[in-house]
């Protein structure tokens, strides 16, 4: 080696570990419930709540990918009922049952949205919610759904003609 090179450590590649996988659904739970945070505080201000999305778009004329920010439509998981509101925690469309038939979270007045928003981000960092979050992301998808029917004809059929 050069003298150059030679003031360098050089080491074999390090293994790198890989992330539990309820860490990527925890930090996205935690993206979107501050994303009802901003907008509880918008409610409550008065003003309205807009949220954008950066899209990756190739441009017509030069064929060049430039960042676009989009504006997408955010659907409040908080609602009223006669003055007195209550808050849903959602994965996906579906909300978590935090206690067996009990998705609604009693807010009471809507100034308190904001601090019952942050109670949960908090509970969702410490990995509380940890056992409604994979039990929310195992309801199999229609393409999941589609494999494991096609497994199970193809099982069926090899063990027709294993009987035979």
């Amino acid at each position: 080696m050069t003298t150059l090179l030679s003031s360098l450590k050089v080491i074999a590649r390090p293994e790198i570990a890989v992330k539990p996988p309820i860490i990527s659904k925890r930090t996205r739970l935690v993206d979107k419930l501050k994303q009802q945070l901003d907008m509880a505080e918008s409610f409550i201000q008065g003003t309205e709540f807009e949220a954008y999305r950066e899209k990756s778009v190739k441009d017509p004329e030069t064929g060049e990918r430039k960042k676009v920010r989009r504006r997408i439509t955010v659907r409040p998981w908080y609602y009223d009922s006669e003055g007195h509101y209550y808050f849903e925690v959602r994965i996906g469309i579906k909300p978590i049952e935090l206690v067996k038939d009990k998705p609604a979270i009693d807010v009471g007045d809507k100034a308190k949205l904001p601090d019952t928003i942050k109670l949960i981000i908090d509970a969702v960092e410490k990995g509380e919610l940890d056992e409604f979050i994979l039990k929310a992301s195992k309801f199999p998808t229609k393409k999941a759904k589609a494999n494991t029917d096609a497994k199970s004809e193809a099982k069926s059929d090899t063990s027709a003609k294993t009987t035979k």
